[in-house]
């Protein structure tokens, strides 16, 4: 086996490392967004609400809205989660061909 082969494997590692970090970036951003609209909600005196779907604002119930909201962070949440242990694996794996990269050059150093 040539130095070739792990140095694709550690460029498509990384590539996909820069796509979970920004699928994590992208929901932490929604996450955030869902939680300040929680939090907005509960300062809220009326039970009805706007919420805006596609382009427009409909009125609905707080309590729906507000569910809606919960739910949605929850999936948010394990989305996170997930994306966090594929990251951890991904490091794992980077940190692992990273060593036989340096193994393979140091045998053929000698």
């Amino acid at each position: 086996m040539t130095i070739q082969n792990p140095m694709e494997q550690l460029q498509l590692a990384e590539q996909n490392m820069q796509n979970i970090t920004l699928q994590k970036q992208v929901f932490q951003m929604e996450l955030v967004e869902t939680n300040n609209a929680l939090e907005e909600l509960k300062n809220v005196k009326n039970e009805e609400v706007f919420k805006v779907v596609g382009s427009v604002m409909v009125k609905t119930d707080k309590k729906k809205v507000t569910e809606d909201l919960k739910k949605k962070s929850q999936v948010l949440d394990l989305r996170m989660k997930a994306l966090e242990k594929q990251e951890e694996d991904l490091k794992q794996k980077i940190i692992k061909i990273r060593s036989e990269i340096l193994k393979k050059t140091k045998v053929e150093k000698k």
